[in-house]
């Protein structure tokens, strides 16, 4: 846990510096009569994850913190098969959504982890799978104006019913 712990953080500092740099691109300052600038937002926040890295360095090195006084290994044996099974999840997904759209790999994660990982029932697992991308479908796209990815030609028909119903 000791060098998980320090490893996690430097990582996430990293993160952090590049986060701020990036956006930097844009202006991370206040603009008279605008408001904030367009990188203010990223830069701040990732500003305040660098100075919590750097706090959690710290309590690394006084070991003040549980983790930072461990030998016990990061992850045992159950944490490793959970980290495959929603990591191998999530691979799942993002390999989907060009394939079945992004709401289609939203409904298949959904299905796979709620009842393959959760243990769910099926009617819990089909009205959940179903109705959560068709939410946020219904939110991005009509309420947000903001197009997610659609995947191949042969979901096309399925789309234009739902935007039937929005237009």
């Amino acid at each position: 846990m000791r060098l998980a712990e320090i490893v996690t953080a430097g990582v996430l500092a990293l993160l952090s510096i590049y986060l701020m740099w990036k956006s930097t691109e844009l202006n991370v300052g206040y603009i008279t009569g605008e408001g904030p600038g367009g990188g203010a937002w990223p830069f701040w926040l990732a500003g305040i994850m660098l100075i919590c890295t750097v706090m959690i360095a710290i309590n690394w090195y006084r070991q003040t913190s549980p983790p930072s006084r461990s030998d016990e290994p990061l992850l045992d044996g159950y944490g490793k098969r959970t980290l495959v099974l929603v990591g191998g999840g999530l691979l799942g997904f993002i390999a989907l959504t060009g394939i079945i759209s992004m709401y289609g790999a939203m409904a298949v994660f959904l299905l796979y982890y709620l009842r393959f990982l959760g243990r769910h029932t099926w009617t819990l697992t089909l009205i959940l799978s179903i109705s959560i991308p068709i939410g946020f479908f219904f939110f991005f796209e009509a309420l947000m104006r903001i197009t997610l990815p659609k995947g191949m030609k042969f979901t096309e028909p399925f789309y234009n019913i739902l935007y039937s119903i929005i237009y």
